[in-house]
């Protein structure tokens, strides 16, 4: 599980790799990630745009981004709690994922809230062993 806080919302991340969406000789390899996100403020925020940056297992790097997240503005109140669950699909065994939500507080101040770096890993990434 992977966890970060920005100013009062905290993401939180937990991955699984789907091994009947993946075929390795086709180099192809799929993850599930879910996401939760914590209002643990006293102000009501809404969600209004997503970045992503998907990075391969050879650095090649991808940008996302678009308005919500599965086709929703989710807004959470103080103490709510929004989750979704999500798939990445990869011609790698592993990568890494981050980015940003843009939030916008009932006040109007617009933040960009931490994705916490996460790992997307399968059984046929490479160990390497000391």
């Amino acid at each position: 599980m992977y966890s970060a806080i920005t100013r009062d919302i905290q993401i939180t991340v937990l991955t699984e790799f789907v091994p009947e969406r993946s075929d390795a000789d086709e180099a192809s390899f799929f993850w599930a990630y879910t996401v939760e996100i914590a209002n643990k403020g006293e102000l009501t925020v809404q969600l209004t745009a997503r970045h992503w940056k998907i990075t391969d297992g050879n650095g090649k790097l991808e940008e996302v981004q678009g308005p919500g997240i599965v086709g929703e503005q989710p807004v959470l109140k103080p103490g709510e709690t929004f989750r979704y669950t999500s798939g990445c699909p990869l011609s790698t065994p592993s990568g890494i994922m981050t980015g940003s939500y843009r939030m916008v507080t009932e006040k109007g101040d617009v933040f960009e809230a931490e994705i916490p770096v996460f790992s997307l890993d399968s059984p046929f990434s490479r160990q390497v062993l000391n």
